[in-house]
């Protein structure tokens, strides 16, 4: 692959419209993801109930997320892709009519769930044809891309779009229109992927060999120790950034006074922080080094951005813009982290898809931990004891980052000397 021809930055140019797809289908994903917590209580149900539906919801997008990678390599990603679209739109709108429409706790939690499932089949399968068509040394910077494809999409105007006109129209008109992008986004990837190429060694496999590829990413939490130690540095990166949008409004709106449409523009510049640095990190890691970009910008930086942005507004009162500084300092922290999706493929290299998958588990339980954690401990500690729980973890993170050892195959090259180990 040509540098000067076929990338910009670490951008592939034959996947431009695939990262525009994921952008577009993370937007209306991400509509609901920092009001309708707030919505479902209003509906007449409790707190402890609205992060309840958040933890079934996340539970069910960890299965999704741990089986996507192989399941992407088994049928290919473009097949993967269409299902999860086609599953997200049609669990949507049962979620609507039988859930939010009818007041149904039971409907909500079982159409928001099997939803749950649907969006990591068509983000996750995306690592895949990124994997296969992008150079190893390369693949860093094009991740750090996806993910910013995916905060601009899911963080950015999935959370300022609705601030505009929430006001006006309402909650559930606003959870409406996330089925436009939904459907712009799936509509392009089915077109613009149709023709890349992805490797289809799986393809011919007997239905017994596939399920043991499929399996193997839970083999591999055994035995790749370094995979294990990955795997809970994955869990941890995005506690904040799922479970954030699910207790701060009770802290902005119901405490300090801020309104819905204030809060959801700050939370709009968290992700516009990590779209900014998930390009930086992504192609900063290539120099720096991979673990130690996720240890000292990720975990520790983490760690202490997660207080700021609690405490900040606490004491300067409904500052707008001391409460973005704070959100801007956590989404450039959270960013640190994203050269864990190159580290899982390398590795265990000989099995890509099942360690993409293991990646992918990963993060669908970081979606569960952060309103599992919240619903469990909102009612002992408040909101504060859960900003500090998040913080602690943070630094287990580094602490675990210590023990992967990990060669950096390309950094030697990055800095024209020889490849060192950081472990």
């Amino acid at each position: 692959m040509n540098i000067t021809k076929d990338h910009w930055a670490g951008l592939p140019k034959n996947l431009l419209w695939g990262y525009v797809a994921i952008f577009l289908f993370m937007t209306g994903d991400g509509f609901e993801l920092a009001f309708l917590s707030r919505y479902i209580i209003e509906l007449g149900f409790s707190p402890s109930q609205a992060t309840f539906a958040f933890a079934v919801y996340g539970l069910c997008a960890a299965l999704a997320a741990w089986g996507s990678g192989v399941i992407a390599e088994v049928i290919t990603p473009q097949k993967a892709m269409k299902i999860g679209f086609l599953m997200w739109v049609v669990f949507h709108v049962l979620f609507m009519f039988f859930g939010l429409m009818q007041k149904n706790y039971f409907f909500i939690l079982l159409f928001y769930g099997i939803r749950g499932l649907a969006y990591p089949l068509f983000l996750y399968s995306f690592i895949v044809v990124i994997v296969h068509n992008v150079r190893e040394e390369l693949v860093g910077s094009a991740c750090g891309w996806f993910w910013a494809a995916y905060s601009l999409g899911i963080g950015v105007l999935g959370s300022y779009l609705p601030s505009l006109f929430i006001t006006q129209i309402g909650e559930l008109n606003v959870l409406w229109l996330s089925l436009g992008f939904v459907g712009a986004g799936g509509l392009l990837a089915m077109v613009s992927l149709r023709d890349i190429k992805t490797s289809t060694h799986m393809l011919n496999l007997t239905t017994k060999q596939k399920f043991s590829e499929m399996s193997r990413a839970v083999t591999l939490l055994v035995s790749n120790r370094n995979i294990r130690l990955a795997s809970i540095v994955r869990i941890i990166n995005t506690l904040s950034l799922f479970g954030f949008p699910i207790i701060m409004p009770m802290v902005f709106i119901d405490k300090i006074g801020f309104s819905m449409p204030d809060w959801l523009q700050i939370w709009t510049l968290f992700f516009f922080a990590t779209i900014v640095f998930n390009v930086f990190w992504g192609i900063m890691s290539q120099k720096w080094g991979i673990l130690r970009t996720i240890r000292w910008f990720g975990a520790i930086a983490c760690a202490i951005f997660s207080i700021t942005f609690y405490f900040l507004p606490i004491y300067f009162g409904p500052n707008f813009w001391v409460a973005a500084l704070g959100a801007v300092l956590l989404g450039a922290s959270t960013a640190g982290f994203v050269p864990l999706t190159a580290l899982f493929p390398a590795l265990e290299p000989k099995h890509k898809g099942a360690a993409i998958s293991v990646c992918n588990l990963s993060a669908g339980l970081s979606n569960f931990f952060a309103p599992a954690l919240a619903t469990v401990l909102l009612p002992f500690v408040g909101v504060k004891g859960i900003v500090f729980t998040y913080s602690g973890l943070y630094i287990l993170a580094f602490v675990l980052t210590l023990y992967i050892e990990f060669t950096e195959k390309f950094l030697g090259k990055a800095l024209n000397r020889t490849p060192e180990t950081t472990s």
